[in-house]
């Protein structure tokens, strides 16, 4: 098969990248960096090196393609002039123009728990808005929307409250939080794009389920803290340490009301609903590892 990977060789796209080669698929990676030209190419991918703003260079390296995987990078919170549910927009819509019109029969697009939600989801409501735009492609294009849940990544942002008190702050935490790993989100995204006769639209990936304190636990005797806390703090403080670290406020915003709704529940309703049958492989225990490496 001729797969397109956009993305780059980023957390996700390097692990799936390598396991569809291993698969002996053609596959062509869409980067914005050409520095990544060496990389992508001793993988033994096809680099293809441009802007997902480029319509007509989309078009260019998907119309060849039996399958593509569309994902939104991530973008810096921190630019006070980036209207985050827009950029999400904006590329759902070039993703769908550059789509149509070709043979591709196959699309997973990397969407996220919470796209359920219009509305009450945070900074998630862009992926809801990508969601729906692909959706609109013809009847002929089979698509699945990938909706991993918490990355593991994340937890690199508490580092400094971390070797400064010992402790993990947030607004969420009292329930099981559903971790995932990128390297179980690519292995499940390799399986979905080789799969034509898949009618199922939403694919929910999770690789362990631990609440803050279980969190914490785990963290603590990887970094040799046994007596790491995680702490429950309300809203307003969260939103005042991430206005201080000079967060776009928008998204400091976005951000309290996401983890929030992950705090009462309503971030996971549909994928309680919809919960898999299996979990990934790597386990926050694993990942706890690499963490002590990095702290």
């Amino acid at each position: 098969m001729k797969i397109t990977v956009t993305g780059s060789l980023g957390h996700i796209g390097r692990s799936l990248t390598e396991i569809l080669l291993a698969a002996n698929n053609e596959v062509k990676v869409i980067s914005s960096s050409s520095e990544r030209i060496s990389d992508i190419i001793a993988l033994g991918a096809i680099p293809a090196i441009g802007s997902l703003e480029d319509i007509d260079f989309l078009k260019t390296h998907f119309k060849d393609a039996d399958a593509v995987f569309t994902m939104v990078p991530p973008n810096n919170y921190f630019d006070h002039d980036l209207d985050l549910t827009g950029y999400y927009k904006h590329l759902g819509e070039n993703y769908a123009k550059a789509i149509s019109g070709t043979d591709i029969k196959r699309v997973v697009n990397l969407s996220t728990f919470g796209a359920h939600l219009e509305k009450g989801n945070g900074i998630l409501k862009g992926a809801h808005y990508v969601e729906k735009t692909l959706n609109a492609l013809p009847s002929n294009i089979s698509l699945t929307h990938m909706r991993p849940t918490s990355f593991y990544y994340n937890l690199y942002g508490y580092i400094e409250s971390i070797k400064a008190q010992n402790a993990i702050y947030a607004n969420y935490g009292t329930h099981a939080i559903p971790w995932v790993a990128p390297e179980d989100i690519a292995k499940v995204v390799a399986e979905e794009l080789s799969s034509f006769d898949n009618n199922e639209k939403i694919r929910y990936v999770v690789s362990d389920e631990l609440n803050g304190e279980e969190t914490a636990k785990i963290l603590g005797k990887a970094i040799e803290k046994p007596n790491l806390k995680w702490q429950i703090v309300d809203d307003e403080t969260v939103m005042n340490a991430l206005k201080k670290a000079g967060m776009n406020p928008e998204i400091a915003e976005g951000l309290i009301e996401m983890y929030a709704a992950l705090e009462s529940g309503l971030l996971k309703e549909d994928f309680e609903n919809n919960r898999p049958h299996t979990f990934g492989n790597k386990k926050l225990k694993d990942f706890a590892q690499e963490f002590a490496k990095e702290f």
